[in-house]
């Protein structure tokens, strides 16, 4: 990660395929003075084509998303740009989806549920290299690192 010089604004590119997320994102979040939104993609191809054009600092994209999704996006930025922090921003917080997206290389994870200055205070964290989790996120690795359960069999197998 690298941080933008003293004084310059944050550059980042939205990724969402709701017209009306998306569309928000854009004005809630250009509206923050340190943040400057320079592309809005559609899907996670068109992502990558403006995350190439315009050397952002960091991405926010969601992970269901047509022509490539949101995981398929993030293997890519990842491989092709790794000075890109990236945080998603979804309604997923299952932990295949929340698992998959840290694997692939996602800094930090929020639900649709968090409001613009938790999405910047993430954005900033990511780029400064810290991690930011929503609640339910956090919940669910919590979660994902408990023991497995015991088969079904061997709890109702007798002692020996």
């Amino acid at each position: 990660m690298t941080t933008p010089p003293a004084g310059a604004p944050l550059r980042l590119v939205i990724a969402d395929d709701q017209a009306s997320v998306r569309q928000g994102l854009v004005l809630l979040l250009d509206a923050v003075p340190d943040l400057e939104v320079v592309g809005a993609a559609t899907d996670g191809e068109q992502a990558l084509d403006l995350v190439a054009e315009h050397h952002p600092d960091a991405i926010l994209l969601d992970l269901h998303m047509p022509v490539l999704d949101g995981i398929g996006a993030i293997r890519r930025l990842t491989a092709e740009h790794p000075e890109v922090a990236i945080v998603v921003l979804t309604t997923y917080a299952d932990d295949s989806s929340v698992l998959d997206a840290l694997r692939a290389g996602a800094r930090s994870y929020l639900t649709k549920d968090a409001d613009y200055t938790e999405i910047a205070r993430a954005l900033r964290a990511a780029i400064g290299g810290l991690t930011v989790f929503d609640p339910r996120v956090h919940a669910t690795l919590l979660a994902a690192t408990e023991a497995p359960p015991k088969p079904e069999a061997a709890r109702r197998a007798p002692p020996p």
